[in-house]
């Protein structure tokens, strides 16, 4: 292995590096509003039960409706929706209907009240599970209680943000599967 050179950075850019997953949409409703904000502040943190946190800030619409309904939906958006990705998080949900200005489908999701969005490759219907962070770092932790995913791309082509924006697309697969122990493949 060949030894790499590194300069300083930034500390403020490490972003660009250690964004964790793909942007999201977080579809939610309250109050028999609905809204979407774009997200790209999410880890997976247990398994079972499928847990998940998300940063929301407390300035973001969706924060308080989030925070009330105690429930959302994340949204898996593949590159097709690039362009949209970024409007959404470019307005506020409290001076348009999202769904009807991006002309996005809401699809009912019957284990929780938020819609799924129907362009979208993936729906994670989630209930907040635990919420002793929210207050001093906007963090929520979810449990998933449903999930849909489209069926025939099992690794369809999805937005990571850098910062700046600038967003890298996901790439090829590399399978090392035979690498594993079996009971690590999780």
């Amino acid at each position: 292995m060949m030894k790499i050179d590194k300069r300083d950075f930034p500390v403020s850019k490490v972003r660009r590096y250690l964004e964790p997953g793909p942007i999201v949409l977080i579809s939610s409703r309250w109050q028999g509003r609905t809204n979407i904000m774009t997200l790209g502040w999410h880890t997976v943190l247990e398994f079972s039960p499928s847990l998940v946190g998300l940063m929301i800030s407390g300035g973001n619409h969706s924060f308080e409706m989030i925070r009330n309904s105690r429930e959302c939906v994340i949204n898996l958006p593949t590159t097709a929706l690039t362009d949209t990705v970024v409007r959404i998080g470019n307005t506020s949900g409290a001076e348009i209907d999202k769904f009807s200005e991006f002309g996005l489908t809401p699809e009912p999701a019957q284990e929780v009240g938020a819609p799924m969005i129907g362009e979208c490759h993936a729906s994670f219907k989630c209930r907040l599970h635990e919420d002793a962070l929210v207050d001093r770092y906007n963090f929520f932790i979810f449990e998933v209680v449903k999930a849909h995913v489209a069926a025939g791309t099992e690794h369809p082509e999805t937005l990571h943000y850098t910062g700046e924006g600038i967003f890298m697309v996901s790439g090829r697969i590399i399978d090392r599967r035979s690498l594993f122990l079996p009971d690590r493949l999780i």
